[in-house]
């Protein structure tokens, strides 16, 4: 007859268990919360701010997506139009592709992404007169690395396919020497009919936490409720 009493203990116990287990997880998704308001709020500091020079290769070592990502910066220096990458690109004008250009700084090399095109305009004939010529500055927002590909598909070097902006291997693919680990996005410009066209960046981060820290903690309510039910006498056994 006590094989019963010490089930219902045990199942208890699991479902406290699980109670703190969902709890906790509740908790993390209310710290995650705080952490993506900060990281929202920088951002915006970010995109609003002055831009400053962009990081030349004393500062390379200490940029991370934290703390630099998204940051307003410019650069002066001249287009090395014959090494173009076109990527794949989806934007708010459609399908087509990102116009990815070194930029010659003289001190070092960094990828401008001048911005989108759409595919009838692929071909560097269909766009006019290409980059501008001679010393340029560009101003944009500073964006890390996307190393590997995207759109799941693989980058292919040798093919000359490009899905993301994979700063290395495009350095590589075009004998760059002393680039920037990091691109420019470059902003808005009146760019000429067939030219790409900037400012397209997107900034969005999911905030769902709040509604995933209440359904941790509801479940967790569930589980507290249900070892309670397993453990109170019924009205036989009080009887």
């Amino acid at each position: 007859m006590t094989s019963v009493p010490r089930r219902s203990a045990a199942l208890a116990a699991a479902l406290l268990l699980v109670a703190a287990g969902l709890a906790a997880l509740g908790v993390w998704q209310v710290e995650r919360r705080a952490w993506k308001h900060a990281l929202i709020a920088a951002v915006t500091e970010r995109t609003q701010a002055a831009p400053v020079a962009a990081p030349g290769p004393k500062a390379w070592p200490g940029i991370t997506a934290q703390s630099d990502s998204y940051r307003r910066i410019h650069a002066t220096g001249r287009f090395l139009n014959d090494r173009v990458t076109l990527v794949r690109a989806v934007s708010d004008l459609g399908s087509g592709y990102w116009v990815v250009t070194p930029l010659d700084t003289g001190g070092f090399t960094v990828l401008v992404n001048r911005g989108f095109v759409p595919p009838e305009s692929r071909d560097a004939a269909a766009r006019g007169t290409g980059a501008p010529m001679g010393q340029v500055t560009i101003t944009g927002l500073l964006r890390i690395t996307e190393p590997g590909g995207g759109f799941l598909r693989a980058n292919d070097p040798a093919g000359d396919r490009w899905y993301s902006r994979d700063v290395a291997a495009i350095a590589a693919a075009r004998g760059l020497q002393n680039t920037a680990p990091y691109f420019i996005d470059a902003e808005a410009s009146a760019a000429a009919p067939g030219q790409p066209v900037g400012g397209l960046t997107v900034i969005r981060f999911a905030d769902n936490h709040l509604v995933y820290a209440l359904t941790w903690f509801a479940m967790a309510a569930l589980a507290l409720w249900a070892a309670w039910r397993v453990r109170r006498p019924s009205r036989g056994a009080e009887a």
